[in-house]
């Protein structure tokens, strides 16, 4: 699997650990393992000017998702084709703020907003309510699992 991830936004992330997520929640979907994927962390104006070029709102979001060859989750036993699946960009600040609302730790967030990505990557929205509940239990399903590994 073609993970790649690039930090462009002047604060520290451990690289390998948001490859790590990406993998085990991909090979957890049975997304075929020469799907490519770009995880790419970014600062507030850079994330701001994605936000307006692409989604028509201001100011800086947390996460996008910009997915390429519209994957799917496989099945047991059946894999996705192999593609690429799409670009994830994260904007650590932004993460940070809402990690500080949530209780918990900026990495944390980061890690729930790139599992988060992924399953917008592969198709998943939460625009009604069946939808929701069933994309942030999968996405809390794969995070905690993930998590528990470490």
């Amino acid at each position: 699997m073609s993970i790649e991830v690039n930090n462009e936004s002047g604060v520290d992330v451990d690289e390998a650990e948001f490859a790590a997520l990406a993998r085990f929640a991909l090979d957890e979907l049975h997304v075929h393992p020469q799907a490519e994927l770009s995880i790419l962390f970014v600062d507030v104006e850079a994330m701001t000017d994605l936000h307006v070029q692409w989604m028509d709102e201001p100011g800086p979001t947390d996460v996008l998702s910009f997915p390429m060859d519209e994957l799917r989750p496989g099945r047991e036993g059946e894999e996705t084709p192999p593609g690429t699946l799409g670009d994830i960009v994260l904007c650590p600040e932004v993460a940070a703020t809402q990690a500080q609302a949530a209780g918990h730790s900026t990495v944390e967030e980061m890690l729930l907003l790139t599992t988060h990505g992924i399953l917008h990557l592969l198709g998943y929205d939460h625009a009604e309510p069946d939808e929701e509940a069933e994309m942030f239990g999968l996405q809390r399903r794969l995070l905690l699992t993930f998590l528990a590994g470490r």
